[in-house]
């Protein structure tokens, strides 16, 4: 993906592609958007196999139909189709290069200057990955002030050593992350979603869900995802239930469980490998702690996938 200014991880040859956007590298841009029917043409080997970022990626489908594939399901693809892919998730594009959009890719950096930053960023509950639909369907007139946006943000990418390019550029990315929420809170509110719980509450849940993302593979227990939280297990516990009816544990391990079919159908590892990587000391209790999870062994799942 060069138009990404991606480069591939090299150090283990048996997992998927990863790519990056300038990751350690503050002075090189840290924010991108493309016509996604030309980076469609020009990085089509790159886009259709399965692959991760280390950034996030908005993609507009602003026409054209078909499918987007994120982790193990299939999404249809229909006009003005907005998926939001976060960092590390697996995904990749249909074969299809009719699609005319917008795709914008930066990282959390970019975005993220300070704690309040942080807070304001965790409540964008579009990218909660694994625990809600990967993508939004806009109307037209979401359509016209996304589209202002973007040409707001061409058109500073266009004059390089502008006074507060960056910060007008991080504005505009703001703008269009708060009209795709609150598109998206609508619909939940509309469809008497769980998820449309107060601020207070969903910023906690957005906290925990990016602390399993960072922690699943150590073990923590849920009194100690909650004292990282200040809150305790039973405020954490009424906290999944009442947004997503899942308890703490439950979330965790769906975490392990994911990464750990992440892994099976997309990197050559071995099963024992996996269960290290994942953090269990012994492959025979990943195995088992798999199959109770999912019904299958692990090397069922593979073969099965495959």
């Amino acid at each position: 993906m060069k138009a990404a200014t991606a480069q591939i991880m090299a150090k283990d040859k048996n997992i998927i592609n990863e790519y990056h956007l300038n990751r350690n590298q503050p002075g090189k841009p840290q924010f991108a958007i493309h016509d996604l029917n030309d980076y469609l043409k020009k990085n089509k080997g790159n886009t259709t196999p399965p692959h991760i970022h280390s950034f996030y990626q908005i993609i507009w489908f602003k026409s054209g139909k078909g499918r987007h594939f994120v982790d193990f399901k299939a999404y249809e693809v229909f006009k003005n189709t907005v998926f939001f892919i976060a960092k590390s998730q697996v995904h990749y594009f249909d074969h299809h290069t009719h699609y005319k959009g917008v795709l914008i890719h930066f990282n959390e950096t970019f975005l993220v200057q300070s704690d309040n930053e942080t807070d304001f960023f965790l409540k964008y509950n579009i990218f909660s990955s694994p625990y809600q639909q990967p993508f939004c369907g806009i109307d037209k007139s979401m359509d016209r002030i996304l589209d202002e946006y973007t040409r707001q943000i061409k058109r500073e990418l266009a004059h390089e050593d502008t006074f507060g390019r960056e910060e007008l550029l991080r504005a505009y990315l703001k703008l269009f992350l708060i009209q795709i929420q609150r598109k998206k809170n609508e619909s939940e509110q509309s469809e008497g979603s769980a998820c449309s719980a107060p601020d207070e509450k969903r910023m906690q849940l957005a906290k925990f869900i990016s602390l399993v993302d960072e922690h699943y593979n150590q073990g923590l227990t849920v009194a100690e995802y909650a004292n990282l939280l200040y809150i305790s297990p039973r405020t954490l516990s009424d906290i999944t239930r009442q947004a997503l009816n899942k308890t703490p544990s439950l979330m965790i391990q769906e975490r392990i469980i994911l990464e750990a079919q992440r892994l099976l159908l997309h990197s050559n590892l071995n099963v024992n490998q996996i269960g290290y990587r994942l953090g269990f000391d012994d492959p025979s209790y990943f195995i088992k702690y798999f199959k109770k999870h999912t019904q299958v062994s692990p090397s069922a799942f593979r073969k099965s996938v495959s």
